[in-house]
C-alpha cells in the first residue's frame, strides 16, 4: 500500500468519527434542551428556574479527566467538553456575566475559562459595578479577581462581600504571562502603563531593564494600558496577548512576569448557592471580640474539627476603629458535617459572621 493510500484511508476514518462525534454532540445538546423543559414543567408558579449548576458541571469534568486515555491530556480534554457544555447550556439559557473589564483583561479571560465561549460576557469598570450587575439581576454571574500568587489578596473584592448578600458559587484559576507591549519596534519608551499588580508582578524584570526616569503609571486595568500605549506616542503597556490583539501591538519582550508560575485566582459570585460537589471549599467572613486571643478562639474549631484551612486574610471592619474581619478559605462543603460542626462552633463565639459561599474547587 502506497503512502497515498494510506493517508486516505486515515482520512476516511477521520470524516466518519467525526460524523458520529457530530451526531452525538447533538444528541447531547437534545437532552440538555429537555432538561429545560423538565425543569419548567416541575417549577412551582413564579418560581424562577435555575439552568447553570457549577455543582453538576464540576463533577462532569472531572470524570471526563479521570477516564481520558488520552493521546490527549486530561486538561485538554476537559476543556473541549466545557465549550460543549456551554454550547448546550445556551440552548437552556444563555448567560449573562459580568466581568472587572474592558474587555481584553486577564478577567475575561478567566471568565471564558470557567463558562466557555458561549456566554454573553459584560465588561464593568470595577469590582462594585460587576458585584451591583448580579446583586440587581441584570447579569445571571461575575467573575472577580480575589488573589494573585506573587502579589496577594485584591482588597476590593474581600471588602466588597461585607454588604452584599451574593454567595461564591465557583472559582478558576488562571496563569498570568505579562508581556511588555509597544506600537512599534523602534518607539523610544519613556512611560510604562499597567494595573498596579501587574507592574508588582513586574517588578524586578522592570527595575533591571528600564531607568528610574521611564514612568511606570498605574491605571484601572491592562487592557486600558493597553490602548493609552496605542494611542500615546512613548507608551508602552505591561498586559497579556489578548489586549495585545485587540489594540494591535507588538510585544516587544514576553514573559515579563517575575515568577514563573505567576497565577491569579478569581471567584464566581451569583444568587443562588451551590450544592456539594465532592471536592469543595467554603469562604466565610467572621468579626470576633478586640481582645487577646480572638484569632486562637475562631481558628481552635478548625484545628480540633480536623478541617484545613486554604487561606487566611484580616481586613479592617467598617464598624468600628481598630477591629478586624477574617476572611477564611477551608475545605469542604458547609453541608458536610465536619464543616457544618466549626460553623455551629464560630456562630457561638463570633460578633459577626456569614457564609460567603460553599463552591467547587477549581477543575482547570
Amino acid at each position: 500500500m502506497s503512502e497515498a493510500q494510506e493517508l486516505d484511508q486515515l482520512r476516511q476514518q477521520i470524516d466518519s468519527l467525526d460524523k458520529q462525534i457530530q451526531e452525538l454532540i447533538n444528541q447531547r445538546a437534545q437532552c440538555a434542551q429537555n432538561v429545560a423543559d423538565v425543569k419548567q414543567k416541575y417549577a412551582a408558579p413564579g418560581e424562577k428556574v435555575v439552568f447553570y449548576r457549577p455543582e453538576r458541571e464540576a463533577q462532569v469534568l472531572r470524570r471526563v479527566m479521570e477516564r481520558n486515555e488520552g493521546p490527549l491530556p486530561g486538561e485538554s480534554m476537559a476543556r473541549l467538553f466545557r465549550e460543549i457544555m456551554s454550547q448546550c447550556l445556551a440552548l437552556e439559557e444563555p448567560l449573562q456575566v459580568a466581568y472587572l473589564g474592558p474587555e481584553g483583561t486577564f478577567t475575561q479571560q478567566a471568565a471564558v475559562k470557567h463558562f466557555g465561549h458561549a456566554v454573553n460576557c459584560q465588561g464593568r469598570v470595577s469590582i462594585a459595578d460587576v458585584f451591583r450587575e448580579v446583586a440587581s439581576g441584570a447579569a445571571h454571574y461575575g467573575v472577580v479577581p480575589v488573589e494573585n500568587s506573587t502579589e496577594g489578596v485584591v482588597t476590593h473584592t474581600l471588602d466588597s462581600f461585607y454588604d452584599s448578600n451574593l454567595h461564591i458559587c465557583g472559582e478558576v484559576t488562571l496563569r498570568i504571562h505579562h508581556h511588555l507591549l509597544i506600537k512599534s519596534d523602534d518607539q523610544e519608551i519613556d512611560r510604562i502603563y499597567s494595573h498596579a499588580q501587574s507592574l508588582g508582578q513586574c517588578r524586578r524584570w522592570l527595575d533591571q531593564n528600564f531607568p528610574a526616569n521611564v514612568e511606570r503609571i498605574a491605571v484601572n486595568s491592562n487592557a486600558e494600558a493597553a490602548r493609552r500605549a496605542a494611542a500615546e506616542e512613548g507608551a508602552a503597556a505591561i498586559a497579556g496577548e489578548a489586549a495585545a490583539e485587540l489594540y494591535n501591538l507588538t510585544v516587544r519582550n514576553a514573559n515579563i512576569e517575575d515568577r514563573s508560575d505567576n497565577t491569579t485566582r478569581f471567584l464566581i459570585i451569583g444568587r443562588q448557592e451551590t450544592g456539594p460537589s465532592g471536592e469543595d471549599k467554603t469562604s466565610i467572613m467572621v468579626s470576633n471580640r478586640h481582645q487577646p486571643g480572638s484569632l486562637y478562639q475562631v481558628l481552635a474549631p478548625f484545628h480540633e474539627a480536623g478541617v484545613n484551612l486554604t487561606r487566611i486574610e484580616t481586613r479592617p471592619d467598617p464598624s468600628g476603629t481598630w477591629n478586624y474581619i477574617f476572611f477564611i478559605d477551608f475545605e469542604g462543603h458547609c453541608e458536610d458535617d465536619a464543616a457544618s460542626a466549626v460553623l455551629k462552633k464560630l456562630q457561638d463565639i463570633a460578633v459577626d459572621y456569614k457564609v460567603l459561599g460553599s463552591y467547587p474547587r477549581a477543575v482547570l
